[in-house]
């Protein structure tokens, strides 16, 4: 249910390293507090954030909620899938779900986010 291989930010995002390219995603006690997504409003690539920044916009049947950026970087690609299909981040949060992928641009901030007993931990699982 929390993959290992991945860092946590106590805002529910998930970032999984590949080099110096972080692929963003929410949690699935992110999603599940969430309910049924029904839309979201992905960052345009080539936008700067910094970390704890507004990355995107999901919208579920019960609320909207805002996605934080756990780490600066440019955005390089978003998840078109979920333009059509956003109920993707409900089924698989994990893989098929993810939002979108920075380059990062300050690796150090990796180390503030929590691994996964930690998140464990916090979310109270």
């Amino acid at each position: 249910m929390y993959p290992e291989n991945l860092k946590y930010s106590k805002e529910h995002e998930w970032v999984k390293l590949e080099g110096n390219i972080a692929i963003v995603g929410i949690s699935f006690y992110a999603q599940e507090e969430l309910g049924d997504i029904v839309y979201i409003d992905l960052p345009e690539i080539g936008k700067t954030v910094k970390q704890n920044d507004v990355l995107a916009v999901i919208e579920s049947v019960k609320s909207a909620s805002d996605v934080y950026s756990p780490i600066s970087g440019k955005v390089i690609e978003v998840n078109e899938k979920l333009k059509e299909k956003p109920e993707i981040i409900n089924e698989d949060p994990y893989n098929e779900g993810w939002i979108a992928k920075l380059e990062i641009s300050d690796p150090k901030e990796l180390d503030t986010l929590m691994n996964v007993e930690e998140y464990k931990k916090f979310i109270g699982a």
